[in-house]
């Protein structure tokens, strides 16, 4: 069946391994990918798929309601997926009006062109909100996440995501728009912007710079490899049961601190260095402000009802993205000095004006 979908966020990190699954899975689909290009929308994460006859790219702002509006008036979008959003906690604690005006209004304006333009055949439309299990809170030692969990967030970053969902969830019940949510859990794998705990740890050893971890690193997050999560989504996109909420995790919980350690004699075995000497860059510093203290998702229903589990352990998926990151130098280079962002220039912005 042929659709056109609008994915937002597409040059992210989780939004490009979307963007590729569904252009190379979906050929009948038109995959209009509109991204920002801020500091984390990468197009060097689509090089591999950018020629492809099903895909095109959009250089937009999702809170410009007026681009938004001519968007949904020039292609007959039947669905979005809408992953476009501030995601760094500790970004959020800083400038947490940006994350409200993205996460919040940015969504609400996509909300409301999706209720203007889809007038008819609400059958066949779906908004699609890819959102966080940071919108619950933190949980104790034990209990997990699920669909039935209350809303607790503690940082900027999880209430502006909280205020998305909610919004969402409304349009749903006052104007019937067909919608599905999935919450999930810490994503790890290629193509993640350095400043998040897994890429960073592989960096600063690369580097041998201090590998800094919050408090004592007692931290507890649940692990999801990034393509598991992608076959979550094009399930719950394609199957999913409208007006549903569906969390997602990888049944993975570990410590930070035994995160970092981990990583560290990974990359002891891949740089052939004497075993703990990466440890040694492990750094303790002050714990950042309303830190949850533990994250993890009851998966139960997304197993039993579309059949879907995580596919590869996280020993596994670490040793993989350890070999990305380390077999992509001059993506690392790029994204960390922001030359990245030449791409779009060259590859678009100039293309046209020749033509």
């Amino acid at each position: 069946m042929k659709k056109t979908i609008l994915i937002t966020g597409g040059a992210g990190f989780i939004g490009s391994h979307v963007v590729r699954w569904f252009v190379n899975h979906y050929p009948q689909y038109h995959i209009l990918n509109l991204d920002k290009l801020t500091y984390a929308g990468n197009l060097e994460n689509l090089i591999d798929i950018e020629h492809q006859p099903n895909y095109q790219f959009l250089k937009g702002d999702i809170t410009d309601e007026q681009f938004i509006d001519q968007l949904f008036a020039t292609y007959p979008i039947d669905a979005v997926i809408h992953l476009a959003a501030e995601s760094h906690v500790d970004r959020s604690i800083m400038d947490p009006l940006g994350f409200v005006r993205t996460n919040v209004l940015g969504t609400a304006v996509l909300l409301n062109a999706c209720r203007k333009y889809w007038t008819s055949a609400l059958t066949d439309k779906l908004f699609y909100q890819v959102s966080t299990d940071e919108v619950y809170g933190s949980l104790g030692e034990s209990g997990y996440f699920s669909e039935q969990s209350k809303y607790d967030p503690r940082s900027p970053y999880a209430a502006s995501k909280a205020g998305a969902d909610h919004l969402v969830r409304a349009y749903f019940h006052t104007y019937h728009l067909p919608i599905v949510i999935s919450n999930c859990s810490n994503n790890y794998g290629p193509y993640q912007f350095p400043e998040k705990l897994i890429p960073l740890v592989i960096r600063n050893i690369q580097q041998n710079k201090p590998v800094p971890v919050y408090g004592k690193g007692e931290n507890v997050r649940d692990w999801l490899w990034v393509e598991d999560h992608v076959r979550a989504i094009d399930l719950i996109f394609h199957h999913g049961r409208r007006g549903e909420t569906y969390t997602i995790g990888g049944n993975n919980e570990w410590k930070n601190i035994d995160l970092v350690k981990l990583i560290c004699k990974c990359m002891d075995e891949k740089l052939g260095k004497p075993p703990g000497s990466s440890e040694k860059l492990i750094t303790f510093v002050k714990d950042r402000a309303g830190h949850d203290m533990r994250y993890a998702i009851d998966a139960s229903r997304i197993r039993s009802e579309l059949g879907w589990q995580p596919s590869i352990t996280f020993e596994e998926g670490i040793r993989r993205t350890i070999d990305w990151y380390l077999s992509h130098p001059e993506w690392l280079e790029h994204v960390t000095s922001s030359t990245y962002q030449q791409y779009y220039q060259q590859q678009y912005v100039e293309r046209e004006h020749n033509n």
